[in-house]
């Protein structure tokens, strides 16, 4: 054999041994990225159930009765999930753009169902005002929402501040 190549097998057999022998990559010098901080989750899991509080945001932007339902199935079924675990949850619907059809009093495919969440402790649903103006703009009328939503000056901003607070983010 060559020498370069005897040296070249002899690198490649040195880092197989070190990946085989379960040498961390900081012992190999290599540099790591920091480990992440626990999770929310854990923490929450240490206290009594009834003092664990989660906060969730959805976000809604389609005018798609399929996607509207699948929000209002995910909020029924988590808030179901924690009640029975004897938690308490917090969740804020936040509509917008083409989402806005979900809230709108002319158009939602969902009222019904936004009256039965709206009944339901720790639920707020929110349109946003921006998104109102241009709707109302484009139809030449004022778009107004089901009585059950509140409006927000701007959704997406509503969105970034609850995540901001630690809020979980869901979009459908």
């Amino acid at each position: 054999m060559t020498r370069p190549f005897q040296s070249t097998l002899l690198a490649f057999a040195a880092a197989g041994l070190l990946l085989a022998g379960g040498v961390s990559a900081q012992q190999r010098g290599v540099q790591t990225a920091p480990q992440s901080k626990p999770q929310p989750q854990r923490a929450a899991q240490e206290k009594p159930a009834s003092e664990i509080v989660h906060r969730v945001v959805f976000q809604v932007t389609q005018n798609d009765p399929q996607v509207m339902n699948v929000a209002l199935n995910n909020i029924d079924n988590m808030t179901k999930y924690f009640a029975d675990k004897g938690e308490k949850v917090e969740v804020e619907l936040v509509a917008f753009g083409a989402g806005l059809h979900m809230l709108r009093s002319d158009t939602s495919p969902v009222k019904a169902r936004l009256t039965a969440l709206a009944g339901k402790k720790g639920v707020t649903i929110s349109g946003c005002d921006n998104t109102i103006a241009n709707q109302s703009k484009q139809e030449d009328h004022l778009v107004t929402l089901v009585p059950e939503a509140r409006i927000v000056p701007t959704g997406i901003a509503r969105v970034v501040e609850l995540q901001e607070q630690g809020w979980s983010y869901v979009r459908p």
